[in-house]
């Protein structure tokens, strides 16, 4: 099963630079998508439609902003949209499917970057999130928790931790939340379990050439329930094009539907 996210900073800005067209040749059971700034009725243009894939998307109340989608080749036995809180709900953040004992997510975290509020609203999110996954233990099902976490989990997940360490993204909270969640509540970083390097980046920002010199940020992931670890085969940051600020992360896992 191959399965690939990224944060697509504007779906049609992404399908303008050729994103459709790559997929096309991917052979992906999956892909998430995240920051599609598009509501409905523009999501139904014949050019946001993938042949031989079923699409469903979660929708942000605000105009250009946010929003998440997942193209699944599989016909889904069900879908959710929404974890059951504001910031998720109406920011169009979290979008999931179930193809029989493995659900999929395509999630999209808040960022905290425009200031103390929105950095209120992320921590908030991190706190009703962490209960939701705690819950989804319950159930006994698989996940694959795909998308933009917002968050880099260690130094050797950002170019310029020494001087990140205040800015949003990095805060000391923030990486003990995903301490928790990859210890405690036992999820996994499907990346590194088979990647390790340094210098492994999936967002670069738009100032100071940081994408020519590689200086990124690993924020984009595909989180696993512990059972599936075994199954992890390979992972890819794509580079040979640039479709949005974000690049796309491919996993191939021994799965079987």
């Amino acid at each position: 099963m191959r399965i690939i996210t990224v944060n697509l900073n504007g779906i049609r800005s992404a399908v303008r630079k050729g994103f459709f067209d790559w997929l096309q040749n991917q052979n992906a059971d999956v892909i998430c998508v995240q920051e599609l700034k598009a509501q409905e009725a523009e999501l139904q243009h014949p050019s946001l439609a993938l042949l031989g894939y079923h699409a469903y998307f979660h929708y942000a109340e605000k105009k250009g902003y946010s929003g998440v989608g997942l193209y699944s080749r599989h016909k889904p036995k069900h879908v959710v949209t929404g974890l059951g809180f504001d910031t998720a709900d109406q920011e169009g953040r979290y979008v999931a499917v179930n193809l029989g004992g493995l659900w999929i997510a395509s999630l999209y975290m808040p960022s905290g970057t425009s200031g103390d509020f929105r950095q209120t609203a992320k921590n908030n999110f991190l706190d009703r999130y962490a209960q939701y996954l705690n819950s989804l233990q319950q159930d006994k099902c698989d996940y694959i928790i795909c998308g933009d976490w917002n968050i880099a989990h260690k130094n050797i997940d950002l170019k310029n931790w020494r001087s990140n360490q205040k800015h949003s993204g990095f805060l000391p909270e923030e990486r003990a939340w995903m301490d928790k969640l990859l210890n405690e509540m036992s999820f996994v970083d499907a990346f590194r379990v088979v990647n390790q390097d340094p210098d492994q980046y999936t967002w670069w920002s738009n100032r100071g050439r940081a994408w020519e010199k590689n200086v990124g940020w690993r924020i984009d992931y595909q989180i696993i329930t512990p059972g599936l670890k075994p199954t992890v085969k390979s992972a890819m940051i794509y580079k040979d094009q640039r479709f949005s600020d974000h690049a796309p992360l491919t996993i191939e896992y021994d799965i079987i539907l």
